[in-house]
């Protein structure tokens, strides 16, 4: 498997509160006003109204989109802005007439069948349109039942993600939740999977999916994943990705690794042996001599690693790099390996 870049997740974001992007809206910048734009619904309705009459007219097109979801005039100006069109035919206020034309005109339909506004009707006829994506989107609509959902003949792609509004907008909700955890719909499964505030029992479910990119969201987004979902999607996922995982997740067991995996068929497993505070520098060794390159290269960077075969492996092309991150390696042996690749004094001196 190739390398992936590790998730950025488990992280608490802050927002300003109400009173600071108030004061953003009158901001001589046009990018600290668009700043405002994020907090949209704790703006004043002066606050709002001055965004919308803003001299840029990138943030006036950003603010209109905001207001779009409830206001119908804006939408249909925003349909004439090719640079705002697919967003307002998304999630704007749409008037039937607005509605009717792009379904005639056969044109954008994934987005319009997703618009909350739109018709039970003419719902009812994109749900059996010939292209996939729109008959996709249907089904991802937040007012289905789920015998409505599973009456549509729809086709999930393998890697979808699982983007859908109406959970994302609602991922502390449990409510919205329970809806998208429970549905037969693999990608509102996937969304509700990216949620952290799954409660028990839904986190429980989604454990047992059988659905490979449920697990890998709850790996990635939950706290509280189950040891066998992560140890699965370790094993699956490989390269940089797992090594974030065992590293960063709060729920990824760091004791009795060694025991457990140090002879491990599959050298994914073996990796976790050096990630063990108590695995032994004998153990550490035979590691860095391990068939698989990512094992040994573990190994090598270990501090544990004795001293003869860390200097050992500073003349492998293989383990080098890795030799030479060793935080054991003595400094007279970094300064030749640094003077071996030229790199100045001056440098060093900065690194």
């Amino acid at each position: 498997m190739g390398r992936r870049s590790p998730a950025s997740t488990f992280v608490s974001v802050v927002f300003p509160e109400p009173s600071a992007p108030a004061s953003l809206v009158r901001h001589p910048d046009p990018a600290a006003r668009r700043a405002a734009l994020r907090v949209w619904d704790d703006l004043t309705a002066d606050g709002r109204a001055t965004l919308l009459d803003d001299p840029d007219p990138g943030v006036r097109r950003s603010a209109a989109l905001c207001a779009c979801p409830h206001d119908a005039q804006l939408t249909a100006a925003l349909l004439r802005d090719p640079a705002a069109l697919l967003e307002a035919l998304r999630r704007g206020l749409l008037d039937r007439p607005d509605a009717e034309r792009f379904l005639a005109e056969d044109d954008h339909l994934a987005e319009l069948a997703g618009n909350p506004s739109l018709p039970a009707d003419l719902v009812d006829r994109l749900a059996v349109h010939p292209d996939d994506g729109v008959r996709l989107a249907v089904s991802l609509r937040p007012e289905l039942t789920e015998a409505r959902r599973t009456a549509i003949d729809f086709v999930v792609a393998p890697h979808a993600r699982g983007d859908v509004d109406w959970v994302a907008a609602g991922i502390a909700d449990q409510d919205v939740l329970h809806r998208a955890a429970t549905s037969t719909h693999p990608l509102l499964r996937r969304a509700a999977a990216r949620s952290p505030h799954l409660p028990r029992g839904l986190l429980r479910l989604l454990a047992r999916d059988t659905d490979v990119l449920v697990r890998t969201h709850l790996a990635v987004y939950h706290p509280d994943t189950p040891e066998e979902v992560l140890m699965s999607v370790y094993a699956r996922l490989g390269g940089t990705f797992s090594a974030w995982m065992a590293t960063s997740h709060p729920r990824f067991p760091r004791e009795g690794l060694a025991a457990r995996y140090a002879d491990h068929p599959d050298g994914i497993y073996r990796q976790l042996a050096v990630r063990d505070p108590a695995a032994a520098p004998d153990l550490i060794e035979r590691l860095s001599h391990d068939p698989d390159v990512w094992t040994r290269q573990a190994a090598t960077r270990d501090p544990r690693l004795p001293l003869p075969r860390l200097l050992d492996a500073l003349a492998l092309p293989e383990l080098a790099s890795s030799a030479g991150a060793n935080p054991a390696l003595p400094p007279h042996e970094m300064a030749m390996v640094m003077d071996e690749a030229g790199v100045p004094a001056w440098r060093r001196a900065h690194a």
